[in-house]
């Protein structure tokens, strides 16, 4: 059975620890086996790249690598919250800010 996160992909996280301590980012993609998150803009590093068609000139690029989700916290309204979940009128399970008490889309 795979782990239910507290974060998925699209939303806006902060991070808690690490170099990019404090920044802010949009979840691109989750690895669920390794536990892991890629955040927009946060845990960057740098890659060297041959020459291709996206990079004529090859060089050293500058990418996003992958962070501990356990190293991330769900921004709600621009503030850090728990998350919860919940049944809906319908049933289904809802994640739920435990902050503010409203649903996460």
């Amino acid at each position: 059975m795979q782990t239910k996160f507290h974060i998925k992909k699209g939303d806006t996280v902060k991070v808690l620890a690490g170099d990019s301590k404090g920044k802010e980012g949009k979840v691109l993609e989750i690895d669920r086996s390794k536990l892991r998150a890629i955040v927009e803009g946060v845990n960057l590093v740098s890659k060297h790249t041959k020459p291709n068609a996206t990079h004529p000139q090859g060089g050293i690029v500058k990418q996003e690598a992958s962070i501990h989700i356990s190293n991330l916290a769900l921004l709600v309204g621009g503030k850090v919250t728990k998350v919860g979940r919940k049944e809906n009128e319908e049933g289904k399970k809802v994640r739920y800010s435990k902050k503010s008490g409203e649903v996460i889309k």
